[in-house]
Order: structure tokens, then C-alpha cells, then sequence
């Protein structure tokens, strides 16, 4: 049976919290990858940024419906899913956009698994942690940072 650790490749990719928007982007296009890892200044992954959280900032933002009760205001719609959405929108540091504790898969795991897991989540990066971690795309992992 394939397993990850099977076609892991060795190219080293990551960014930290810190990182300004603007150059995690150009980092994505200039390796033509869909995502990267975060990680901390221990090397700990602390989340994953993917395309789909920059495009998010693309995304009109539309405005929460209320209605009146009482002299009070209730929301129609979840103000913390909207603050979500007006901190991505306006992220100018990968730690505004970036996915937090994403799900991971280890070396051994079958690729059937992994392959599972991406189509049922509508995942289209994965990191892999073991000894290193690795970011999973499609079928390519590439090792990001020793853990």
C-alpha cells in the first residue's frame, strides 16, 4: 500500500506569523504551490495558509441582518463568523489569514486516507508532521521544516 512517506519530496517552505501578506503571496506564486505552513520561532506548526484564505480577501464582505426586539438589535447571522471574515479581509500579516491548527496526516498514513480526507473536507493542502513536516498536495508532499 502507498503511503505518504512515499512521495515526499525535500524542498523546504514555510512562513511565520509575522510574515506580511503581500510576500507569503509571492512565495505561493513563485513556487506554484496552493499552500504553506506556519510555523512559530520553534519551528512549531502553528497553522497553514492557503490560496483559499487569500482569496478571501477578494471577497465583498456582506453586511450582517439585525432586526429590532425590545429597543435591542439581534443578529440574523453570526457576528463572530462575520469578525472572521472582516480579520481576513483586511489581514495584512499571514497570522490575520491563516487557517489555525490545521488538520495533519503522518508519513505512514495510506495515501487512499489522505486522498479521502482531501475530498471529503475540501482540502487541498494538508501538512504532515513526523520527523518533518511536510505539506501535502494533490499527490506531491514536500518536506517544509524539521518538528
Amino acid at each position: 500500500m502507498l503511503k505518504v512517506k512515499n512521495i515526499m519530496t525535500k524542498e523546504l517552505i514555510t512562513v511565520s506569523p509575522e510574515t506580511e501578506i503581500v510576500h507569503a503571496t509571492k512565495l505561493l506564486l513563485e513556487n506554484r504551490i496552493n499552500g504553506v505552513p506556519v510555523t512559530d520561532e520553534t519551528g512549531k506548526l502553528v497553522g497553514i495558509l492557503c490560496q483559499t484564505d487569500l482569496i478571501a480577501q477578494q471577497k465583498k464582505l456582506a453586511i450582517p441582518s439585525f432586526f429590532t426586539f425590545l429597543n435591542g438589535f439581534i443578529a440574523l447571522t453570526s457576528m463572530k463568523q462575520f469578525e472572521k471574515q472582516v480579520q481576513k479581509i483586511a489581514a495584512t500579516t499571514v497570522a490575520q489569514a491563516m487557517t489555525p491548527s490545521p488538520v495533519t496526516v503522518r508519513p505512514d498514513t495510506s495515501i487512499e486516507e489522505v486522498a479521502a480526507l482531501m475530498v471529503d473536507n475540501n482540502f487541498h493542502t494538508i501538512p504532515v508532521v513526523g520527523t518533518y513536516l511536510w505539506n501535502l498536495k494533490t499527490q506531491v508532499v514536500m518536506p517544509l521544516i524539521w518538528v
